[in-house]
C-alpha cells in the first residue's frame, strides 16, 4: 500500500475510516500493512515471534515510537529472527490497528496479549501502519 507524502507534511489517505490525518515536522513516510502471521507450534505452545508494548493502561511517555510521548497504541517491540513474525514481514515499531478485524486502538497491554495469544487461532490477521522517516527522506531526494 502507498502513502502520500511530503518534506514537512504528510496526508494519509490510507487511515480515512478514522479520520484524516496530517502528520508535521519532518519528512515521514506512513503506509498501511496487511501481515499474516503462521503460529509456530512447540509442543503445547502457538509461537508469533514477536513482542509487544504500549496500550491505554501504560505509561505513553515511555513509547519510544511516539514522537510526542501522547500515544497509547499497541506497538512491535522486538521481533524473533528466524520466527513467524519475521518471515511474514513484521518490524519493529509497527503500529498494530488491527488483529483478524478486531480493532486494536483503544485497549490495554493484557487485553492485546489475549488477542494475539488466542489459542483457537492458528493464523493472526494484523493491520499495521509502518513509518519510514529514512524512505521518505530518500524520495524526496530523488525528486
Amino acid at each position: 500500500m502507498s502513502a502520500q507524502w511530503a518534506m514537512g507534511q504528510v496526508k494519509v489517505p490510507a487511515l480515512e475510516p478514522w479520520g484524516p490525518a496530517v502528520y508535521s515536522q519532518m519528512a515521514v513516510s506512513i503506509s498501511q500493512q496487511r501481515v499474516e502471521i503462521h503460529k509456530l507450534r512447540q509442543g503445547e505452545n502457538l509461537i508469533l515471534g514477536f513482542s509487544i508494548g504500549g496500550g491505554i493502561d501504560q505509561d505513553p511517555s515511555q513509547n519510544p515510537f511516539s514522537e510526542d510521548k501522547t500515544d497509547k497504541g499497541i506497538y512491535v517491540t522486538r521481533v524473533s529472527e528466524g520466527g513467524p513474525a519475521e518471515i511474514a514481514g513484521l518490524q519493529i515499531g509497527d503500529k498494530i490497528m488491527q488483529v483478524n478485524g478486531w480493532d486494536m486502538t483503544m485497549v490495554t497491554h493484557d487485553q492485546a496479549r489475549k488477542r494475539l495469544t488466542k489459542r483457537s487461532e492458528e493464523v493472526v490477521r494484523l493491520l499495521v501502519t509502518r513509518q519510514s522517516l529514512q524512505k521518505a527522506v530518500q524520495q524526496s531526494m530523488l525528486s
